[in-house]
């Protein structure tokens, strides 16, 4: 699952000592395994080996560029949601023929720098967007390749706040409209329609909504087909989970065992295209901060640490969790307390009640940190974005510096009336 271990009760990444890299950098920081991440991308990869297919890594899990060039090194693409997620995987070395581009609300600029880029497919998520992208396509000459998103009604059976397969959320086409979409896309002169995509929630931990889901995408791609309108890709989307406490969610060859066979051998003539994040880079890296201060009010314990959530937003989020343990075990006794930061809210913290043992100035790792960590920090009560690091055997490598305050300001200018 991971390449963080225990060797005589101090932590490990790989072959490097956790400790080590904080005396070296300082905390908090987060850090990836290149071992687990490589190896999670060709797990997945070769599980759908069976059928032609484009291993799209979503960006938003986890956008930084040395994340992004290495399951590129791999054969993978990108999933993306922003003109700044394109301009990362285009640095990345991603080819641009492996990225496809969903969001609600692509604006101009964003769909101009797409078509200049070449990418694969626009997931078009609304009537409206499906006829900008032909006028931006008109002006610069440059026919845009799309696929409807098509929003199929399945409960995902997960947070609702990464729910979106239903229809009351904000994504996609409702597929009862999505025919009369694509023949409106017909008629259009400056797109070509080359896919479907779905996509219907994150953190799944079963089969059947995939299942499910596919079945109602593919019963529309031969629909489609009777109308003379012939699909090369079927975009599953993502959203497989990953185990962060009980959880216990299928891994990737479970899916492709059950998802493979409506394609393959059905006279179905495709190439599916998949958009893991968390389950590629959730369990390869975690958050390491150190404890501050303890503190007892009444009979409410709480660890202070130097991390908080505008670093790891995610239990304050979601109420998500994630399991938080000592870099160093020591022979003391545990006691219960909520781990806490030093944002001003109530609402920071990185874990309640949770039995730990550990001293000031202690180092403590939050697991499962990998996706939607890093990605989802902020600069809140003008704290700087902490390093990113990442280990490759027995050396470590800091892939984001971290900020110092005068990069928090950088790009703020007092007017002349305030001089």
């Amino acid at each position: 699952m991971h390449d963080f271990n225990y060797k005589d009760k101090e932590l490990y990444c790989e072959d490097v000592s956790i400790a080590k890299i904080a005396e070296d950098i300082g905390t908090p920081f987060y850090l990836y395994s290149q071992k687990t991440l490589t190896n999670h991308f060709k797990n997945f990869d070769e599980a759908f080996s069976a059928i032609p297919h484009i291993v799209c890594f979503a960006v938003k899990a986890n956008p930084n560029i040395s994340v992004l060039k290495l399951f590129a090194n791999e054969g993978g693409g990108a999933d993306i949601v922003s003109g700044g997620e394109l301009f990362r995987a285009l640095k990345a070395g991603v080819p641009a023929e492996k990225i496809v581009y969903a969001g609600v609300g692509k604006t101009n600029n964003e769909i101009r720098a797409a078509l200049y880029a070449g990418i694969l497919m626009f997931n078009v998520e609304s009537s409206e967007e499906l006829i900008r992208i032909d006028e931006i396509s008109g002006r610069i000459g440059i026919k845009a390749r799309i696929a409807l998103r098509v929003n199929p009604d399945i409960d995902p059976k997960t947070h609702p706040y990464i729910s979106t397969g239903l229809k009351k959320n904000k994504f996609g086409i409702p597929i009862e409209e999505a025919l009369e979409s694509y023949q409106t896309a017909m008629r259009l002169t400056n797109v070509e329609i080359v896919g479907i995509h779905k996509h219907i929630g994150s953190q799944l931990t079963e089969i059947s909504p995939f299942v499910d889901a596919l079945k109602r995408i593919l019963r529309l791609a031969d629909n489609l087909k009777k109308e003379g309108i012939n699909i090369k890709y079927i975009d599953v989307g993502g959203g497989l989970g990953i185990t962060y406490k009980d959880e216990e969610p299928p891994a990737p060859k479970e899916l492709a065992k059950a998802i493979v066979p409506l394609i393959k051998g059905k006279k179905r003539d495709y190439t599916l295209i998949l958009e893991p994040g968390r389950v590629l880079a959730g369990n390869a890296g975690i958050l390491v901060t150190r404890v501050l201060y303890q503190k007892k009010s009444g009979r409410k314990n709480f660890v202070i640490v130097d991390a908080g959530m505008n670093d790891l937003i995610r239990p304050s989020l979601y109420s998500a969790y994630h399991n938080i343990i000592p870099v160093r075990k020591k022979p003391i006794k545990k006691f219960k307390a909520d781990i806490v930061g030093p944002i001003c809210e109530s609402g920071d913290f990185l874990g309640k009640n949770r039995e730990i043992a550990c001293e000031q100035e202690d180092l403590l790792a939050v697991m499962s940190a990998g996706a939607y960590g890093s990605s989802m920090s902020s600069n809140y009560n003008s704290r700087p974005l902490i390093a990113e690091v990442m280990v490759k055997g027995r050396d470590y490598h800091i892939i984001r510096k971290r900020q110092d305050y005068e990069d928090i300001i950088i790009k703020e200018e007092v007017p002349s009336f305030l001089r």
